[in-house]
């Protein structure tokens, strides 16, 4: 993290999908700074609507707007290549568009989903992508859209919170209801936690860092070992967690999923910037805040 005498430069900041799991913390991180925050949802901001985007940045005249708003459910993509496309690509174009109107930068998260997930390490911001899907295909077609030399690309993967749906309160909702849960264990990557990730990309926007970063917290699990570690946190019983490989799902997901989506965090180790915590102790933290 950032020094105080550093942290202390107040921005304008404009969220998009400011009510979504990662933009409500994004938004609470930049309170918490003191930064003026202008935050819009879908419901008040439609980023494909160029003409609605470019009317409200301008009205708002930000210094940085850190783009949180996509379509990220994964499999409803593979079936609407258009609407993908539409939201993920033309509407990050549509508020890169707006942002260089008013001078502003922009911070745009991405996913683990730009790579095909055949690497045998983890991938690095200089790697070459190769989405398999529709959904990692149009967050790769959103990045080409930000200019390196200004703004900054945030991939992030397998991402929990306390607001909005994730892995984790699905894995305790099956707990409540089934005997078994069933996991593949084929699949690695990095658990990101929205509470960790927030404060970061609000030093992004402070600092107007540029480039290709990769922020998620340290550690590397497979699903079945994350809902493992999801039951032990909530004191339930980690063995009732059966594990499946990929092709025995039944019936088969529609999009391929990377079977390694670990992000190593290459660019924040090379700037000296603090690395997240290892995923274990915010996921107890939200299992805490969960029971209460």
């Amino acid at each position: 993290m950032v020094g105080a005498a550093e942290s202390e430069k107040i921005v304008k900041i404009f969220v998009t999908g400011a009510s979504g799991q990662l933009g409500t913390d994004v938004v609470l991180a930049a309170s918490r700074a003191n930064h003026e925050v202008v935050a819009v949802s879908h419901t008040e901001l439609d980023v494909t609507d160029q003409a609605k985007v470019m009317a409200s940045i301008a009205a708002s005249k930000p210094d940085c707007v850190i783009h949180a708003a996509a379509w990220t459910a994964v499999d409803a993509c593979e079936s609407d290549e258009a609407k993908a496309m539409a939201i993920n690509s033309r509407g990050t174009a549509n508020i890169v568009g707006a942002a260089r109107e008013v001078g502003a930068r922009v911070v745009y998260i991405s996913t683990d989903y730009v790579f095909d997930g055949t690497k045998k390490t983890p991938y690095v911001e200089t790697d070459r992508p190769n989405p398999q899907s529709v959904y990692g295909a149009s967050k790769l077609a959103g990045e080409k859209h930000l200019d390196s030399n200004q703004d900054a690309v945030v991939r992030i993967s397998w991402v929990c919170g306390e607001h909005g749906n994730n892995m984790v309160k699905t894995i305790l909702r099956l707990a409540a209801t089934s005997q078994t849960l069933t996991f593949v264990d084929d699949q690695i990557g990095s658990p990101t936690f929205t509470e960790d990730v927030a404060p970061v990309l609000v030093e992004f926007a402070e600092q107007s860092r540029n480039g290709i970063w990769h922020l998620t917290n340290q550690g590397v699990t497979s699903w079945f070992g994350f809902a493992q570690d999801v039951l032990r946190a909530a004191k339930l019983d980690a063995n009732s967690v059966v594990s499946v490989a990929t092709s025995e799902l039944q019936p088969a997901r529609p999009a391929k999923r990377p079977a390694n989506s670990v992000l190593e965090n290459a660019q924040m180790r090379k700037a000296n910037l603090t690395l997240l915590d290892d995923y274990h102790i915010p996921l107890q933290r939200l299992i805490d805040r969960l029971a209460s």
